[in-house]
């Protein structure tokens, strides 16, 4: 086992390509597996074994700390770009959208914008109601695909039903031309999210703490669904997307399991085969 570790430390120390800022994806691996080793790792079955791991800690987290410092520069100079409205060209060497091949779960793309959007997570919020599921934020890579897919413009004003802090809406906001709204009925999130876009002087992502069901969305041409809830409610908002639909011509994004169940709808088309594992884009039909 000490071995192990000690081979791990060394590997992460004697590789200065991690220091280049380019290399975000292995670095964040790498300060992923420093964390583990001092989070996870028992203590030594003997002294001697003991203070070694120690010295391993130590050594882990002294690398781990340069590490994250590269980071915080880095983070730093692209939160710069976006308050000087330059986030879509700051960003474009970082993001890429075509890594779908694990539906689920994060990684190093999320790290980055996390870190770039510092959104403050509330310590509490409310309790969900029946139907409503348990908030977890679009992978940064299906944002991206989203925003690929969809070619937004400075016509369109995408709505996200259910945005949580927000992350959809800001990144639509900095790295297309579209307009972007979230819609949530946790005030907590929708403050994190409002906290975030007025530091990088984000004005076109705007929030609305209210009941997607109950909200103006008028002005939607784009609506982004990451399953938010289910059964009856998700009923009630597809009603009230179809009646937007009878004035204009719409277009609705999903994720996840409520795919299916928009891809029964006979006033929408998807453009090509839906699928819960990535974003499927549906155009309104007369």
């Amino acid at each position: 086992m000490l071995d192990a570790l000690h081979a791990i430390v060394c590997e992460v120390e004697r590789d200065r390509s991690l220091d280049r800022p380019e290399q975000l994806r292995e670095r964040i691996r790498a300060m992923d597996r420093l964390e583990d080793l001092w989070l996870h790792v028992p203590e030594g079955e003997t002294p001697a074994a003991g203070a070694v791991m120690n010295i391993l800690r130590r050594r882990a987290k002294a690398r781990h700390a340069a590490l994250a410092e590269i980071q915080r520069r880095l983070c730093d100079g692209i939160r710069h770009a976006i308050v000087q409205g330059a986030g879509a060209h700051a960003l474009r060497g970082w993001l890429h959208h075509d890594d779908l091949r694990e539906p689920w779960g994060y990684d190093h793309l999320d790290a980055l914008i996390g870190d770039v959007l510092s959104l403050d997570e509330p310590a509490s919020v409310a309790a969900l109601e029946a139907e409503m599921v348990f908030y977890q934020p679009t992978p940064v890579r299906h944002v991206l695909d989203l925003i690929h897919r969809a070619r937004l413009g400075r016509d369109d004003v995408l709505i996200d039903l259910g945005s949580g802090m927000g992350h959809v809406p800001l990144l639509v906001s900095i790295c297309t031309e579209a307009q972007a709204c979230g819609i949530e009925r946790e005030e907590a999130y929708v403050n994190s999210a409002r906290r975030a876009a007025e530091a990088l002087g984000i004005e076109r992502a705007t929030f609305l703490a209210q009941d997607a069901r109950e909200a103006d969305v008028s002005r939607g041409t784009v609506f982004y669904l990451y399953t938010p809830f289910t059964g009856e409610m998700l009923r009630q908002m597809l009603d009230r997307l179809h009646a937007e639909a009878r004035r204009r011509s719409i277009r609705v994004a999903t994720l996840g399991p409520c795919t299916p169940a928009v891809a029964g709808e006979s006033w929408l088309r998807a453009a090509g085969e839906p699928d819960a594992g990535r974003v499927t884009l549906f155009r309104s039909v007369a």
